[in-house]
């Protein structure tokens, strides 16, 4: 992620950065030109997702398949399997 100074338009560089949750987090930054030396607080946030975690559908897919009866997993493994072949 590239910063620039609002001051100068020079280079920045994120000198430290302090989170505040999973979605927020305050970013310390200081001016790479010796000439200028502005330091600023900018604040980086979650906005949305694009394409979700495979991990997320995966779990889903698991925890939904733990919650059925054994006869009903079995029918729908049964089913799969005929794809399969």
């Amino acid at each position: 992620m590239r910063i620039y100074c609002k001051e100068c338009g020079g280079k920045g560089r994120i000198a430290s950065r302090e989170e505040l949750s999973l979605e927020f987090a305050k970013l310390y930054c200081q001016c790479l030109s010796a000439s200028c030396g502005h330091t600023w607080v900018a604040t980086l946030t979650f906005s949305h997702t694009l394409s979700p975690s495979a991990q997320v559908a995966d779990r889903l897919i698991f925890d939904r398949l733990r919650a059925m009866p054994r006869a009903e997993q079995r029918d729908l493994f049964d089913q799969l399997g005929a794809l399969a072949s």
